[in-house]
């Protein structure tokens, strides 16, 4: 049995959450989801991953840009100290073991973070409006392309070259982390996926497979070849 180990997407009061359709995702690739508590003791966080064999970062809200060594700006979205106070000595540990990690929307942005990236606070106010990245009313519609990078492990799983997408994001990527490499890009330029040469399997994407992965066997894909690197 292998477990895959999944941070909570919501955090509210007495009140813990994770979208069905992260742990559907896990389970068709043949994993067994394990949801994580919230805590931020360091003990307890190395306990978790003691037990799983590979960590699933959720969507969600904003990464604080205190994190990232910026100003909160108005145009930031809600925060989470507990998720943030939580995901980042959670992110390093499993990095420092070499363990598998699927990141996916606010994921990819707190990988990056960790490994000492930065991000767009907004993209329409601090990166541009050429495409429409936040489309809400759309979760499990591929709603523009992006462009998979030849020669790297994301292309390895869905293929180089276009792949629709759906978009749930109003931050993005600006500085990329230390050791990243980009993947994919969207038409305007943003970076939409990155994994990490130095390790077996660390990989990033800024839309939502999970969502569309019951209609699209490529985004299932990236869940198959997840849970089979958790299994090695």
């Amino acid at each position: 049995m292998t477990l895959i180990g999944i941070v909570p997407s919501g955090i509210e009061g007495k009140t813990l959450s994770v979208n069905q359709d992260y742990v559907d995702a896990v389970l068709r690739a043949g994993g067994t989801p394990v949801i994580f508590p919230a805590t931020e003791d360091p003990a307890r966080l190395s306990a978790l991953l003691d037990q799983v064999r590979g960590l699933l970062l959720t969507g969600g809200g904003d990464v604080d840009p205190v994190r990232y060594g910026e100003a909160l700006l108005p145009c930031c979205g809600e925060i989470s100290a507990i998720r943030d106070g939580m995901e980042y000595p959670l992110c390093r540990e499993a990095l420092s073991r070499r363990m598998p990690i699927l990141a996916i929307c606010r994921g990819i942005q707190l990988l990056s973070c960790v490994l000492g990236g930065t991000l767009y606070q907004d993209l329409d106010e601090q990166f541009g409006k050429t495409l429409k990245h936040p489309q809400y009313d759309r979760p499990g519609d591929p709603v523009h392309e992006v462009d998979v990078k030849p020669d790297t492990l994301l292309s390895s799983i869905v293929g180089a070259g276009s792949l629709g997408v759906n978009s749930r994001h109003h931050q993005g990527i600006r500085d990329l982390g230390e050791g990243l490499r980009v993947n994919a890009l969207s038409p305007d330029g943003l970076i939409e996926g990155v994994e990490l040469p130095a390790s077996p399997f660390v990989l990033g994407v800024q839309w939502h497979p999970e969502t569309l992965s019951p209609r699209f066997p490529a985004q299932q894909k990236i869940f198959h070849a997840f849970v089979k690197a958790c299994e090695m």
